[in-house]
């Protein structure tokens, strides 16, 4: 695992702050999706449980893994006392108990390519369901967005993380569903998104960039000299869109 995956401890508030949550949408278009009832699910890299506690308050066994322990600290203030927590990177799980759901929300990018769709089915009962979701957070308004581009440029060239297969962003199945539609493991898989737009204040918006690891990555010096420009260049509140993209598969009842 990369020191880019394992930098957001330190911004574990701030994260649990300023990151958007998921809405009740998304885990009524998994439960159409799995056409089943789900007892249990494995949470690949829960971060502050943003995602956990949806699907823990709608009764779901949840057991929420995540390699940094800060992070696990903070996801423990704010999801139900049912979750189980294990502190432990996707590539450490070991094979053992399986579940009917294995998802990851915005954390399946951190994960090592190799092996990793063995992996997921190893956690899955037969015919058990692998779900992926996130999305970024942009600005609406492209004026204020090439501002904000203008301001990071001595920084950062982007703070995007870009498809792990190469995928190009215009294309009609994005990643992973490419990497699933050729996996052995796994079949009926679809492609789904959530639109959103949010209004911010322009405060928490820069409190947003401090909690990506484009950001985390540079010098303490250089992050408190870019989110000042940026904050210059920005309006009192922006609208951003935070869509969010989620793909589905089915693991094979026969492998």
């Amino acid at each position: 695992m990369s020191s880019r995956a394992l930098s957001f401890g330190v911004v574990a508030e701030a994260y649990e702050r300023f990151r958007p949550g998921y809405p009740a949408e998304l885990l009524d278009m998994v439960m159409r999706y799995a056409d089943q009832p789900i007892l249990t699910a494995l949470e690949i890299g829960a971060g502050t449980g943003k995602a956990t506690r949806l699907f823990a308050q709608r009764g779901i066994a949840v057991t929420a893994t995540e390699p940094d322990a800060a992070m696990l600290a903070e996801l423990c203030k704010h999801v139900p006392g049912n979750v189980r927590t294990v502190q432990a990177a996707f590539e450490d799980l070991r094979p053992g108990e399986r579940h009917g759901l294995v998802y990851a929300a915005a954390a399946l990018h951190w994960t090592s390519p190799e092996g990793r769709w063995p992996r997921v089915a190893a956690l899955l009962e037969p015919g058990g369901v692998f779900a992926s979701f996130g999305g970024s957070v942009q600005l609406a308004d492209p004026v204020v967005q090439e501002a904000v581009r203008a301001a990071r440029a001595p920084f950062l060239h982007s703070d995007e993380i870009p498809s792990p297969d190469g995928t190009p962003p215009g294309r009609e199945m994005q990643w992973p569903g490419t990497e699933l539609r050729q996996s052995a493991w796994f079949a009926d898989v679809q492609q789904s998104v959530i639109e959103r737009r949010f209004t911010m204040s322009a405060g928490d918006y820069v409190g947003h960039l401090s909690t990506i690891s484009a950001y985390l990555e540079l010098p303490a010096s250089e992050q408190e000299e870019v989110y000042s420009r940026i904050r210059q260049v920005l309006p009192e509140t922006v609208e951003v869109a935070a869509d969010i993209t989620a793909h589905f598969a089915r693991r094979h009842r026969e492998r």
